[in-house]
């Protein structure tokens, strides 16, 4: 896979998790948080788990222990994430939570050079702040005072940048993504159920009530697009990725309008216009520097 049809793949799981802030809100109506995301999770484990094998049995050598700590490691900020992004949704709205979520775009460089002395193209900080800028003009350029849904998100994006990194560290040295991608479900999902059965009542009309949602985000948000991230992050950088990525607040912010009515300001449609903007630097810079440096080297 070239770099630019693995920023493709990023940018298609930016647009299906983006659809997917809409269900899990909706979802929010009728089911707890935890339950919602460890049904969800345990949906996305089944889903990969077939494929995880057909890659296991391809594999030239049996994964290591130390493997499969690194996974559980990623799973463990995955369930960071995912259920304080979901219990956020309570009390805050789609826009707002991808708006915050986006924060990410942020945290990913940041933590890279303090935890790993990994110092990325220059082009990224100025590229993150521009999507940062355009995913916070999609929300219309103000945010009102933070609620608690809105302080949880911002540790979701805390969350989901530990998460980027990590699943691009042991992807890229195991080789595994669908592996990996089976495991850190699976640990966000028995954590959240184990959790589940002592802070929320088991309510089979209300798992009934959210199936749909809980199905789209298990099969959709989580099982399909989880793995093109992983595969994705394999021929790319976590910065670029995060970058990438951090387009779902778009997507989120453009369904949340047409599906739940929320309104998308003048000022959204420049944030589109600067996000984009954003991604395009991280695609064509580092590629025409390359390009640059051959020509002189040649």
């Amino acid at each position: 896979m070239t770099r630019i049809q693995a920023n493709l793949v990023l940018l298609l799981a930016a647009a299906i998790w983006g659809g997917g802030f809409v269900a899990q809100s909706t979802a929010m109506d009728k089911i707890g948080p935890f339950w919602f995301v460890g049904l969800r999770f345990a949906i996305a484990t089944l889903a990969v788990l077939p494929f995880a094998l057909m890659e296991a049995r391809k594999s030239k050598a049996p994964l290591s222990r130390n493997g499969l700590l690194s996974f559980v490691a990623v799973g463990l900020a995955l369930f960071g994430g995912a259920i304080t992004q979901q219990i956020g949704l309570i009390s805050t709205t789609v826009t707002n939570s991808s708006f915050l979520t986006g924060l990410y775009v942020v945290f990913v460089p940041v933590i890279s050079v303090i935890a790993l002395r990994r110092y990325p193209h220059w082009i990224i900080w100025p590229a993150a702040v521009m999507a940062l800028f355009g995913i916070f003009l999609l929300s219309g350029g103000e945010l009102a005072s933070l609620t608690r849904g809105d302080a949880l998100t911002i540790v979701c994006a805390f969350f989901w940048g530990i998460q980027i990194i990590l699943a691009d560290l042991f992807v890229s040295s195991t080789g595994r993504p669908l592996a990996l991608s089976a495991c850190q479900f699976a640990v966000c999902a028995i954590l959240c159920l184990v959790i589940g059965l002592f802070v929320e009542p088991i309510d089979l009309a209300a798992i009934s009530a959210a199936s749909r949602e809980i199905l789209y985000v298990g099969l959709i948000s989580s099982g399909l697009a989880f793995v093109l991230q992983v595969i994705g992050q394999r021929y790319t950088t976590a910065p670029q990725a995060a970058i990438l990525l951090s387009s779902e607040a778009l997507f989120g912010a453009l369904l949340g309008a047409l599906v739940l009515g929320e309104k998308l300001p003048p000022l959204g449609y420049v944030g589109c216009a600067v996000l984009f903007a954003a991604m395009l630097l991280v695609e064509l810079v580092p590629e025409l520097t390359r390009r640059r440096s051959r020509l002189s080297n040649a």
